[in-house]
């Protein structure tokens, strides 16, 4: 007998002598916090600043601008956007714009500067983005291999907590939580950023 068909042998046995009881997991979390827009955001604005990702403000008149502006100052010339972006976000790039898809290999997105995207919700209480693969979000490759990720975010999708957050996606779609730029520690735990991901997260909040 192999050393793998005696472990399961063994964990059978365990079952057997021991069958599991299914235990009723507590839902009783509060799902219904709610916060004044301008506190919601400035929460949100004090966590991203924390977690060293650049925060943009704007309204709807002026995002295409504001992004415009963002690209231009991380000197970005070529920027790789998912099929389903608005349009208008880029008009005023003078850049390349690449429209991601599945065909493309993950390895030639390196050859990108940025990638601008949207996001589906935000919670303003622990600074984290999330992206459920939409197409104004793409594929996770699209912003993972990239150094800068403009992400924006709509002051209606930004909820107080995660519970609120967690209520507005779907658990069947693929969800990516980003907290801040890529970042990790060596064994001296010195920070080290880009390592599993894009080193500069740019996020512009739009209301």
């Amino acid at each position: 007998m192999s050393s793998r068909e005696t472990i399961l042998s063994r964990i059978r046995d365990a079952q057997t002598l021991a069958p599991p009881v299914a235990e009723q997991v507590p839902r009783d979390y509060r799902t219904d916090r709610t916060m004044p827009d301008v506190e919601r955001i400035e929460l949100l604005v004090d966590r991203l600043v924390d977690y060293r990702a650049h925060v943009h403000r704007c309204d709807p008149t002026t995002l295409t601008e504001t992004i415009t502006r963002v690209l231009r100052d991380v000197g970005a010339r070529r920027v790789g956007v998912p099929a389903g972006l608005h349009e208008s976000w880029l008009t005023g790039f003078a850049g390349d714009v690449v429209v991601d898809s599945a065909d493309v290999p993950a390895p030639e997105l390196s050859t990108l500067d940025a990638v601008v995207t949207a996001s589906t919700v935000t919670c303003a209480e622990t600074g984290t983005l999330f992206l459920d693969g939409s197409p104004d979000q793409g594929r996770r490759a699209l912003t993972l291999v990239p150094d800068v990720h403009v992400c924006v975010v709509t002051a209606e999708s930004i909820e107080v907590g995660l519970p609120e957050s967690l209520a507005r996606l779907a658990p069947e779609r693929p969800t990516t939580m980003i907290s801040g730029p890529s970042a990790t520690s060596d064994i001296e735990l010195e920070r080290v950023e880009g390592v599993h991901g894009p080193r500069n997260l740019h996020v512009v909040i739009c209301g």
